[in-house]
């Protein structure tokens, strides 16, 4: 990446001495530009609007003037999604790409970057963020002057929206994603955290949870040669993210960090392609993280067109077996191992010393190399599995849970009449859900993921029962490419399914109650007749001090026990998972 600021086509980053970023009038200015003069290159294309009505647009460099995906995908070529300003303080990525899709265009020494791989750029996916610009942003950042928002225009956080698709941003981005179905998907970001030598830092996914010929292709080919190819540009990478054991002593060492599919790389692994999370470090100016998004996405260019063939091979493997999972031990999380393992670490000596501000331990780093091997849990361990059914059945009145099914593109059909049939439902209890929100709705998440919410996600446990589903019951089965985002939706404890985020809160309800004096002549038949109830309830109110002070509570021991309770249903989760979809009356 050349120094360009006085040429008629340096980009409004490079023209200002990367001291500052455009706008998104300027963005597109600049791009417009570019697609008019090299129209047989680049052409830009809208693909939605966001909440506060911003024209959404993705970029297509193409190096035989073909903007077709079906095209492309057929003449064996891969096509590359690059997603930029997620977060749109981070908005480092954009400016890289407008300098890649310059040089694309107008360098023959880049052309060759274009041989077998169609580059499709999102410059700003948080737009409405991006145009809400201040430079108090992002205290932590080194650079530009201004910078936009981490949230959109209804303060959610797309980069937790992957799944649950509320924004409109997200539901733009899913048809999108539908229409070119990318083979490798990259989404540039900026740290938090601690500091190091490091400017660039990466993740690629490559645990149990992914197609195991991909996994072994990622290791062994794509995270190397990136890898090498940044480092010999001038730049420092690590091919991992930096989590801190603990952020007061760096010596003990990095964690692995989860990716469930609320994120844009954890989404990917459902569609069955790999995603690789940039992480330019926050400490580092302007415009070397610039600069070292660039050298990564031209490193990655060069790998990609080398292995086009390959990587169109393993996507469809993957397609495959998705389409056909086994029946048992399918992976919802993926944690760490805990135990850790040597890893050459390149940091900052750091000091520790009592704050007066927060009456605690603080961390100053100093600037002098700290080059030590630190322990890494390499992650890999599957922390929770389940065993996939045939298909899932969702009763009608839930239309919003298959509305998200809908958005994700999964493969949906209809009974045209009742059905009575044996199915597998989930019986959940001990449900406590936070009294603060968390991306718009009150969620129980997973903790060991960022921000986790403060709720208790109690037990669900499966029972096999005869069920009568209603004509107009939705029907998901598994005998499709896209079967992992039915399964992480409609189980209920995947890390992002829709009874965690809330969707089926209302199961949790209790509809019917009784009136105290009805209930304690209920209560008082039942310790007559039943002495072992008895016991329970006697044991009960001597070992649980906040029960016995409850009266509510000591009534409800008898009344959630007796038929009338349990007609109530709490916690019957309605979807069913069908061991067969034969015999089901389909339209």
């Amino acid at each position: 990446m050349d120094d360009t600021s006085h040429d008629d086509w340096a980009t409004p980053s490079e023209r200002a001495g990367y001291r500052t970023t455009p706008d998104y009038g300027e963005t597109l200015a600049y791009v417009d530009r570019l697609a008019r003069t090299y129209p047989k290159v680049l052409r830009s294309e809208s693909f939605g609007t966001t909440g506060e009505g911003r024209d959404l647009r993705i970029v297509v460099a193409s190096g035989d003037g073909e903007f077709d995906p079906g095209v492309i995908h057929a003449s064996g070529r891969v096509v590359l999604l690059v997603q930029n300003a997620i977060h749109a303080g981070e908005m480092d990525g954009k400016d890289a790409c407008l300098a890649l899709l310059r040089d694309l265009a107008r360098d023959p020494g880049r052309a060759a970057l274009l041989d077998r791989v169609v580059l499709v750029v999102i410059p700003v996916y948080n737009i409405d963020g991006h145009e809400r610009r201040s430079p108090y942003h992002r205290i932590n950042q080194n650079g530009p002057e201004t910078m936009g928002w981490r949230a959109n225009a209804s303060n959610l956080n797309l980069n937790r929206d992957y799944l649950k698709a509320d924004a409109p941003e997200t539901r733009a981005f899913l048809r999108m994603f539908r229409r070119w179905l990318p083979d490798f998907f990259v989404d540039d970001h900026v740290t938090d955290g601690a500091d190091f030598q490091y400017d660039i830092t990466f993740q690629l996914d490559d645990g149990p949870d992914v197609a195991p010929a991909t996994a072994r292709w990622i290791r062994e080919v794509v995270t190397p040669e990136v890898t090498r190819r940044v480092n010999a540009s001038g730049h420092l990478a690590l091919p991992r993210q930096v989590f801190l054991k603990d952020n007061l002593d760096p010596s003990q060492g990095l964690t692995f960090f989860e990716n469930p599919p609320r994120f844009s790389t954890g989404r990917m692994i459902l569609e069955n392609r790999p995603g690789l999370l940039v992480e330019l470090h926050m400490l580092k100016d302007y415009r070397t993280r610039v600069t070292g998004n660039y050298e990564l996405l031209v490193a990655l260019l060069e790998v990609l067109n080398r292995e086009a063939s390959r990587l169109a091979e393993l996507n469809r493997e993957a397609d495959r077996a998705a389409a056909t999972l086994p029946s048992s031990s399918f992976p919802l999380v993926v944690g760490g191992t805990g135990s850790p393992v040597p890893m050459p670490f390149r940091g900052y000596r750091y000091e520790r010393s009592l704050s007066e501000v927060s009456g605690s331990l603080a961390v100053r780093y100093v600037p002098e190399p700290w080059n030590v091997e630190l322990p890494v849990d390499p992650g890999g361990r599957v922390v929770l599995a389940v065993d996939p059914p045939a298909g899932y059945i969702v009763p009608p009145g839930w239309e919003p849970v298959v509305d998200v099914l809908e958005a994700h593109g999964v493969e949906l059909r209809r009974t045209i009449a009742d059905w009575t049939g044996e199915v597998e439902r989930y019986r959940c209890s001990g449900m406590e859900f936070p009294d603060q929100p968390f991306e718009g709705r009150f969620p129980i998440l997973r903790s060991g993921t960022f921000e986790p919410s403060k709720g208790r996600f109690g037990t669900c446990t499966r029972v096999r029962e005869t069920v009568t589903f209603r004509a107009g019951s939705v029907v998901a089965g598994l005998g499709q490419r896209r079967a992992k985002v039915a399964i992480h939706w409609l189980e209920p404890e995947a890390p992002d399914s829709a009874l965690r985020w809330g969707f089926f809160a209302p199961i949790f309800e209790q509809k019917e109650s009784g009136e105290a004096y009805v209930v304690e002549r209920l209560a008082r038949e039942d310790l007559r007749r039943d002495p072992a109830l008895r016991e329970k309830f006697e044991h009960r109110v001597a070992t649980d001090p906040a029960f016995a002070a409850s009266p509510d509570r000591r009534l409800d021991f008898f009344f959630d026990r007796s038929a009338w309770g349990r007609a109530n249903r709490v916690g019957e989760y309605p979807v069913g998972r069908l061991s067969t979809l034969a015999g089901l009356p389909l339209g």
